[in-house]
């Protein structure tokens, strides 16, 4: 294990090394899922941001008093692809947040009993067999360039 997760020796921490070797291991677990939640969470907003700007769209192409204020809706087209690109970096960084997350504990489970997070990792071949698993952080990822597409597409045709 690394001297800089490993700070203390059993010896040098005393009588309940065990016990807060453990209890801080589950700190961390939930810590993790805590992160787990706060990306669904940004998925939620950003999802229902993008809901809510394709409404926008639909509803200025049935409004009559913004059928030639096209510089309205390509402000809309822009906003949304900025949006997306926030979208794509902040699920990004969850992604590299979560794989720093899971690198600690799997360097921590090589003092406890069972290595179950390595363990299932190894069966899901590291997510590099897709038949296996395809990894969610894959898909989502994608999420952000389909409405940007959408975005972009309306742009285009917004300037034409």
């Amino acid at each position: 294990m690394d001297k800089k997760l490993l700070n203390r020796s059993v010896q040098e921490y005393g009588e309940n090394y065990y016990a807060h070797y453990f209890e801080q291991y589950k700190m961390y677990i939930e810590s993790t899922e805590r992160i787990s939640d706060r990306r669904q969470n940004a998925n939620n907003f950003f999802l229902t941001i993008n809901t809510v700007l394709i409404s926008a769209f639909g509803l200025s192409f049935q409004l009559k008093v913004l059928e030639n204020l096209n510089w309205i809706k390509m402000i809309l087209a822009l906003l949304g692809l900025v949006i997306c690109v926030i979208f794509w970096f902040l699920l990004r960084a969850y992604k590299q947040l979560n794989s720093g997350k899971f690198k600690v504990i799997h360097e921590i489970e090589q003092n406890l009993p069972l290595g179950l997070y390595d363990y299932e990792w190894e069966l899901l071949e590291k997510g590099k067999n897709k038949k296996i698993y395809y990894p969610f952080s894959h898909i989502e990822l994608l999420i952000p360039w389909v409405f940007g597409l959408f975005y972009f597409v309306l742009g285009v045709i917004f300037i034409v």
